[in-house]
């Protein structure tokens, strides 16, 4: 499965280009994920590591540094299977600090292109609730009449 991982370099191109087509369509969405590659002497799935008797979880303190898994893809759904772009890349833990910078530069250009969030409707629902509701008014009323019979 490490074949189907895309170089570093290649994998930043790709991910500006999928920044860069729900701009042009409009709409569209770009997920992101991120995760720690398990040991590559371990077989999928194994459970009898043995645990070092001052951490009751062996995979917080590795012998050493684990590669991160990179993952985008634009998130068609299975209908539009055929218009879904995955990309991945490997980051070995000494690369880690420099993939990031680049990595937050693209993601940073890839965010200033969305369109800010319309919240114009939110307010005016709002103004609507402040308004003085039916038993309130009948309240103001009464205390009326109450102060009226009392000056008569």
């Amino acid at each position: 499965m490490a074949s189907g991982h895309l170089s570093i370099d290649e994998f930043l191109t790709r991910l500006n280009s999928l920044f860069e087509s729900p701009r042009v369509a409009a709409h569209g969405s770009v997920f992101l994920t991120q995760k720690r590659l398990s040991p590559p002497d371990l077989p999928s799935g194994a459970t009898d590591i043995p645990l070092p008797p001052s951490s009751p979880f062996p995979d917080l303190h590795p012998p050493h540094p684990l590669p991160v898994l990179i993952r985008a893809t634009n998130g068609k759904s299975k209908e539009k299977k055929k218009d879904k772009i995955k990309i991945s890349t490997v980051v070995q833990a000494d690369e880690l600090e420099g993939f990031f910078v680049k990595y937050a530069e693209v993601w940073k250009a890839g965010m200033s292109g969305l369109k800010k969030r319309d919240r114009s409707g939110r307010k005016k629902g709002k103004a609507k609730k402040k308004g003085v509701g039916p038993g309130e008014g009948q309240k103001v009323k009464e205390e009326t009449k109450v102060k009226e019979e009392k000056k008569g």
